[in-house]
């Protein structure tokens, strides 16, 4: 949220600037053990992007109804979809960092920024030609599965150059069922318990994945080949998911979280949000792998959130 120097709070911005740009710089990263992911040919960088600015000349707009100095929302929206077509990078965090500092530079008045875009992922489909399945670069189709995100904050330094304050990158709308090796007890037993044990269930996980880079550089120059895919921090969650026996969701956000630093080390910090969405049992399958019948949770639903930091990382701990 931007405020003013004596604390308060005052901006205003436009938000859904839908950006549909084709041919973007490619992205190349490195590989790792877990994922197959290398790369997004960008031929669609999409983006749903939310934008606000502040400054102390513009107070007066709010108190007096004195316009002369806003830049009309208007303005912001086409000054976002324009300069998206002069980005020659391959990030959405670049593409971001990008469009703030031509907006600091254009507008001098404007003391703050903050910007934030949701990747609309489109994804290249399946094309057989003369019996060789491979994948179109001409066709795409629009996902509505998990997403990535970014949103950095920007203030204006001593000598009038963009500073960044905050960054910060994402994984929203992951969401995973695992049919066995979940489990749940060892909890709090007293007069308010209805919750039976459970020593092996499905569960149904609703996750957000945050993080940040110890030099948000990395998150803006692919050709460092220190970024962070999404991809490929969905692919470490989908195998810690696998792999692990957990006794709770909080031990498994853990240790996806441990495996997500000590495979980045060009990271500073990942936080999670979770929410359990675990089914409830309607027909009790007769083992692990028999059949078993599950219907949608009550409405409320436990949640979790949790933070780790490089400090996290003991030597020689294994994951």
């Amino acid at each position: 949220m931007l405020k003013l120097r004596n604390g308060r709070t005052l901006y205003y911005g436009k938000g859904d600037v839908l950006s549909y740009r084709t041919y973007a710089a490619p992205l190349l990263v490195n590989e790792i053990p877990e994922s197959r992911f290398l790369g997004d040919s960008n031929v669609i960088f999409a983006h749903n992007i939310t934008f606000s600015v502040s400054s102390e000349v513009l107070l007066t707009s709010f108190t007096e109804g004195d316009n002369t100095m806003v830049v009309a929302t208007d303005s912001m929206k086409n000054f976002i979809l324009r300069q998206t077509a002069n980005y020659n990078g391959s990030t959405t965090e670049g593409l971001l960092a990008f469009i703030s500092e031509q907006f600091l530079t254009r507008y001098p008045h404007i003391d703050a920024i903050e910007i934030s875009a949701s990747r609309l992922p489109f994804h290249s489909v399946p094309i057989s030609e003369d019996g060789i399945w491979n994948d179109s670069q001409l066709v795409f189709r629009r996902s509505h599965n998990e997403h990535a995100s970014a949103s950095l904050k920007w203030i204006r330094g001593a000598e009038g150059e963009a500073v960044l304050a905050q960054h910060e990158s994402s994984l929203s709308n992951i969401q995973l069922i695992k049919v066995s090796g979940s489990s749940f007890y060892g909890f709090v037993r007293d007069e308010y318990t209805t919750l039976p044990e459970s020593y092996d269930r499905p569960l149904f996980i609703f996750l957000t994945i945050y993080w940040t880079y110890e030099k948000a550089e990395d998150a803006f120059d692919s050709g460092r080949g220190r970024y962070v895919p999404s991809e490929q921090v969905h692919d470490l969650a989908h195998t810690l998911f696998h792999s692990s026996q957990s006794p709770s969701i909080q031990y498994l956000i853990y240790r996806i979280g441990k495996n997500i630093l000590t495979s980045f080390p060009q990271l500073a910090e990942v936080r999670f949000e979770s929410n359990n969405r675990t089914w409830e049992t309607v027909v009790e399958p007769a083992s692990s792998a028999a059949a078993g019948v599950y219907t949608e949770p009550r409405p409320p639903y436990g949640f979790q959130g949790f933070t780790l930091t490089r400090a996290d990382l003991d030597e020689g701990e294994e994951l």
